[in-house]
C-alpha cells in the first residue's frame, strides 16, 4: 500500500497566554495542506520496523510512524505487525508538520489493513496522542482546530492550486519547546481570529490572505535572526500576496499570484542566498491511499 502524506502551512496561527492543567497552551489554528508529500509504503510483516529514505539519524522507536503503529495496536488490541518505508520530501525541523503527516498516513493505512472505521473515535484518540497537528492530517481540507490545536471545528472548502513558494535556512532552525518557553517570557497577543474564520467561511481569497497570522513569528525570528531576513527578503518579491511563518519556523512561506512567480522566488532563494526552497501549491486532502 502507497499512501502520500502531505505538509501543511498556518494560515493562522494564535497561540494563547492561557495553559491547561497539563501546562499546554490554548492553540488556534488553520491549517492547509501542500502538495509538497511524503510517501509511505506499508506491508504486513512478521514485526514493526520503521525505515525513512534518506536514513534517519534517530532510532526507529522515536520515529512518528513508529509511535502511531504502536497506539493503533493498544487501542485495537492487535499486533501493529507491519514494514512501513518513508520516502522523506518534507524538511524535517521546518513546521511543515511532517512528522504528524507521516504519523496519520500510519493510522490511515492500518485503518485500511484491519478495516477500520478512520471515523472511530479511538483513532482521534489514537491521532491527539502523537501530536496536536495529526488529527488535522485525517481529514484534510482547510480546518480550523482549538484546544491545543488538535480539537477539529470547522472544515472550509479547499483552496486547491494556490501557489506558495516555501523558503527556510539551508541548517539549524527553531525547537519547539524553545519557542514556547521564550513566548512564555515575553508573549505576544494572538490575531484576530474571527475575520480569518469569515474569510476562509465565504472562500474569500483576498480576505483570507490579508488575514495570515502567526504570533509565534517574532518569537521565531529572535530565535533565529536567518527566519528574519527570510521573511523580510520575501516581502520584498514581485506577485506575492502574502508572507509569515510555518508554526515555530523554520520555513517561511509566501503565497503568490501565479506558479511562475512561485518558482522565481525558489530559485532565487537557492542561487542568492543558499536557503532551502521550493515551490508548491495547496493541496485539497489528508492523506491519499494511492494504490492498495
Amino acid at each position: 500500500m502507497l499512501i502520500t502524506a502531505p505538509a501543511k502551512i498556518n494560515l493562522y496561527l494564535g497561540v494563547h497566554e492561557q495553559t491547561d492543567e497539563e501546562g499546554y497552551h490554548g492553540v488556534d489554528t488553520v491549517m492547509t495542506t501542500l502538495d509538497i508529500a511524503d510517501t509511505l509504503a506499508i506491508a504486513p510483516s512478521d514485526r514493526l520496523m520503521v525505515k525513512t529514505v534518506p536514513e534517519a539519524d534517530f532510532p526507529q522507536e522515536s520515529n512518528s510512524a513508529y509511535k502511531a503503529a504502536v497506539a493503533m495496536g493498544e487501542a485495537f488490541g492487535r499486533e501493529p505487525n507491519f514494514a512501513i518505508l518513508i520516502d522523506k520530501h518534507i524538511p524535517i525541523c521546518a513546521g511543515l508538520g511532517g512528522p504528524s503527516t507521516d504519523a496519520a498516513a500510519t493510522i490511515m493505512g492500518i485503518c485500511r489493513y484491519w478495516g477500520v472505521d478512520p471515523r472511530d473515535e479511538r483513532i482521534d484518540a489514537v491521532a491527539r496522542s502523537i501530536g496536536a497537528d495529526v488529527p488535522f492530517f485525517l481529514y484534510g481540507p482547510p480546518a480550523h482546530l482549538d484546544g491545543r490545536g488538535d480539537t477539529m471545528r470547522e472544515m472550509f472548502r479547499p483552496l486547491t492550486g494556490t501557489p506558495v513558494a516555501l523558503v527556510k535556512p539551508m541548517t539549524g532552525g527553531v525547537s519547539t519547546v524553545e519557542a514556547y518557553r521564550r513566548f512564555d517570557e515575553s508573549p505576544v497577543p494572538a490575531g484576530e481570529l474571527e475575520p480569518m474564520l469569515d474569510a476562509m467561511r465565504a472562500h474569500d481569497e483576498d480576505a483570507v490572505f490579508s488575514h495570515v497570522s502567526n504570533n509565534l513569528a517574532p518569537v521565531a525570528r529572535e530565535l533565529c535572526p536567518e527566519i528574519g531576513e527570510i521573511l523580510d527578503w520575501l516581502r520584498e518579491q514581485p506577485d506575492v500576496r502574502a508572507v509569515n511563518i510555518c508554526g515555530s519556523g523554520a520555513t517561511v512561506f509566501a503565497v503568490c499570484k501565479t506558479q511562475m512567480a512561485a518558482e522565481k522566488i525558489g530559485i532565487a532563494a537557492m542561487k542568492e542566498h543558499g536557503w532551502w526552497a521550493q515551490a508548491a501549491k495547496m493541496e485539497k486532502s489528508g492523506p491519499f491511499i494511492a494504490v492498495g
